[in-house]
């Protein structure tokens, strides 16, 4: 028997498998009663769109100007405190750097060399095990 004729043999026999599987679930999914599906829908209750609210923003009252002057000096406070410089909790200058690269200083080169700096060896080992 040559491969072309079992081929031909092997995709008619497949094709006679499958058609009759098709046949049985289609005379499956006829037969079966069916299910009455009813679908019920609720109504949403409707909004009132002149109602002021956070989803509403342009219709909300302005906020009078005691409160607004009240909650700007809160505000003002608690930035206050975070600005450089307030009460010596921040400071943000170059002086305050630990270790810094002097100008000049060859750090990229093959020869270059890192600004000499005190490292322990259990800082190096601490970075190692992470």
């Amino acid at each position: 028997m040559k491969l072309s004729q079992l081929k031909t043999i092997v995709k008619e026999a497949v094709k006679e498998a499958i058609q009759e599987e098709m046949k049985d679930i289609l005379m499956e999914a006829v037969r079966s009663p069916k299910q009455t599906v009813i679908e019920t829908r609720t109504a949403a209750p409707l909004k009132v769109a002149d109602t002021p609210g956070p989803m509403n923003p342009m219709m909300q009252t302005p906020m009078p100007e005691d409160n607004r002057m009240a909650m700007r000096e809160n505000i003002q406070n608690v930035l206050g405190s975070m600005m450089p410089g307030a009460n010596g909790t921040i400071n943000a200058t170059t002086s305050n750097v630990p270790m810094s690269v002097t100008p000049g200083m060859d750090t990229m080169s093959p020869n270059g060399k890192l600004p000499e700096g005190s490292v322990s060896m259990d800082q190096i080992m601490g970075l190692m095990k992470k």
